[in-house]
């Protein structure tokens, strides 16, 4: 019984540690394809906001809120009022439409 767990362990270790490779390219293959290349973003100044990296995502802009929703998924109440996302009382909490896994985070808030 004990070679039994032994050999599925092992064979569940090796399918774990495989998961993530592309067998498709060796490692260090010079015909793997090159990602995609970004521009950075520039700094703002106290007369002009700054451009966002060529692949962020920008989820409010001082305008456009679209890409927010209540926590349920339901319409956003909160509003938009003079380049903020205010909240409106008792509105509740609220979300992206998009799910987020490791990532790099900007926020500018006042």
């Amino acid at each position: 019984m004990k070679l039994l767990f032994s050999a599925v362990g092992l064979l569940f270790a090796g399918l774990i540690c495989t998961a993530q490779v592309d067998r498709r390219w060796k490692i260090h293959d010079v015909d793997r394809p090159v990602p995609a290349v970004t521009s950075p973003g520039t700094p703002s100044t106290q007369e002009t906001p700054g451009k966002p990296p060529s692949d962020a995502v920008v989820l409010f802009d001082g305008k456009d809120a679209s890409q927010w929703v209540q926590m349920d998924g339901s319409a956003l109440k909160w509003k938009v009022d003079n380049g903020a996302l205010e909240v409106v009382p008792t509105s509740g909490d609220i979300r992206t439409r998009s799910a987020f896994g490791d990532c790099q985070l900007h926020v500018e808030f006042q």
